[in-house]
C-alpha cells in the first residue's frame, strides 16, 4: 500500500536526514483521517528501523482534538509531536499559551511548537513561546515558518537556552543557525535532503562560504516550489520528477498546470 513511501523513506535517510515528520503540512495532514495518520506513523517508524527520529504533526483546531491526536501519535510510535498554533478561530496570546500548556500537561510526549502563519493566519508572539517554555519542560523546540529573522532572533533571545529553535523556512536555514538555532524542518527537504544536510554540516565545520552556496540553492528551490507555486502540488510533482510516484494532491487541491510543471523542472536543473 505504501511502496512509494517506503522508497522515499530510504531515499531521505540516505540523504543524511536525522528525522522525518509524518502528518505535517506537506504531508497533507488536514486531509488525512485519524486512522490514516496512525497507519502512516506506524509505517514510517517500522521502515526507519531506529536510524532516524520519527515525529508527527498532531495540531488541530481544539485542545481536546490535539490531545487526542497527540496520544494517538505516541501510541503509533512517534517520538515527538509537532503542534501548530490553534487556527480557524484566532486565539489571543493567553489562549495560545494555555492551549499548549494544557496539551503538554495532558500528554507524556515532547512537543515542538509549530509557528506557521501561512496556514494559521497569524504569527505567535515570541513572549508566548517563552511563557510556555518557562512553564512546561515538555516544550522541547519551536519550528518557525514565519520567515522573519527578527521573530527567530527574539525567540532565541528569550528562551533559546530552554528549547531548540528550528527553521521551518528554507530561506532561513543558515540565518537560523547563525542566530543560535539548532537546525531545520523544511518542505524542500523532501526534494533536496542531502543539500540541506550539507548546508548544516558546512556551517558546523566553520565553512560559511560552502554553507552559503547551499543556502542559495535551497532558497531558490523554496522560492519556486513553496512561495511562487501551490506548495503541495509543486512538492509532489518535484518528488515525482526525482523518480518517485508521489501522486497528486487530495481535493480540493489540484495538480500543477503545464506551465507550473515546467517551472519546477527548470528549478530542479540545479540538482
Amino acid at each position: 500500500m505504501y511502496d512509494e513511501l517506503a522508497e522515499l523513506v530510504e531515499h531521505w535517510i540516505k540523504g543524511g536526514i536525522s528525522g522525518i515528520v509524518a502528518n505535517a503540512s506537506t504531508g497533507e495532514a488536514p486531509y488525512l483521517s485519524r486512522s490514516e495518520k496512525m497507519k502512516l506513523i506506524e509505517f514510517i517508524k517500522k521502515k526507519a528501523k531506529g536510524r532516524i527520529q520519527v515525529f508527527a504533526g498532531t495540531g488541530a483546531m481544539s485542545t481536546w482534538q490535539t490531545i487526542e491526536l497527540t496520544k494517538d501519535a505516541k501510541d503509533a510510535g512517534a517520538e515527538a509531536a509537532l503542534i501548530t498554533t490553534p487556527f480557524f478561530f484566532k486565539p489571543n496570546d493567553e489562549e495560545i499559551a494555555q492551549y499548549f500548556i494544557d496539551v503538554i500537561n495532558a500528554v507524556d510526549m515532547p512537543v515542538i511548537l509549530y509557528n506557521v502563519p501561512k496556514f494559521t493566519g497569524y504569527s505567535v508572539n515570541p513572549k508566548v513561546v517563552a511563557k510556555i517554555a518557562d512553564e512546561c519542560s515538555g516544550l522541547v523546540a519551536m519550528k518557525d515558518s514565519s520567515g522573519n529573522p527578527g521573530n527567530m532572533a527574539e525567540v532565541i533571545r528569550l528562551c533559546g537556552d530552554k528549547i531548540n529553535c528550528l527553521s521551518g523556512s528554507a530561506d532561513m536555514i543558515l540565518p537560523t543557525l547563525m542566530l543560535g538555532g539548532k537546525g531545520a524542518i523544511v518542505a524542500v527537504g523532501n526534494i533536496i535532503p542531502s543539500e540541506c544536510v550539507e548546508l548544516y554540516k558546512a556551517y558546523k565545520k566553520g565553512d560559511p562560504v560552502t554553507a552559503g552556496n547551499y543556502q542559495h540553492k535551497a532558497s531558490y528551490v523554496n522560492k519556486v516550489l513553496v512561495r511562487e507555486l501551490p506548495q503541495i502540488a509543486a512538492i509532489k510533482y518535484a518528488v515525482s520528477e526525482k523518480g518517485f510516484d508521489a501522486g497528486v494532491p487530495r481535493k480540493p487541491l489540484t495538480e500543477l498546470t503545464p506551465d507550473a510543471k515546467a517551472a519546477v523542472r527548470e528549478a530542479m536543473k540545479l540538482f
